[in-house]
């Protein structure tokens, strides 16, 4: 009867154990890159939206917040028409950075480009839900490619 060499058994546990901590490292970056794109995917299909004058489809991306502010599509496309029009009427935009807030939310720069061919900064500011789901908690835009700060 021939007799294996104990070291195998050991050197494939340590690198089962080594796969499995580097796994467990990496796994909040799996996560925060995954919860980037899925923010980055709600602009994309909020800003479509406008695009395509479907705006109870872009209020829909709206946080639970936001439409307790404005219950109503009207007043919530009321604020966006007074105050937003480069984010109601995009040319094109490109995403910046994004960084994690303290509270969880996601901050994602937006470089748009208005319809008069000026240049703006939407800082906009995404929450998660209870459901799941990223939704649109506000925007502060600034004129010109601002930036975070």
């Amino acid at each position: 009867m021939t007799r294996r060499p104990r070291f195998i058994p050991l050197a494939l546990a340590a690198a089962a154990t080594m796969a499995f901590a580097l796994a467990f490292l990496l796994a909040p970056l799996d996560r925060a890159h995954a919860d980037e794109n899925a923010a980055r995917n709600v602009i994309t299909e909020q800003l479509e939206s406008f695009l395509a004058r479907d705006f109870e489809r872009a209020y829909g991306y709206a946080s639970q917040d936001i439409k307790r502010i404005y219950p109503t599509l009207d007043g919530f496309m009321s604020m966006v028409e007074r105050g937003y029009l480069p984010v109601l009427r995009p040319g094109n935009y490109a995403f910046g950075r994004a960084d994690r807030m303290a509270d969880g939310r996601i901050i994602q720069e937006v470089l748009i480009r208005a319809p008069d061919g000026s240049d703006w900064t939407a800082v906009y500011y995404m929450e998660l839900q209870d459901d799941g789901t990223w939704r649109v908690d506000g925007v502060n835009l600034r004129k010109g490619a601002a930036g975070l700060t």
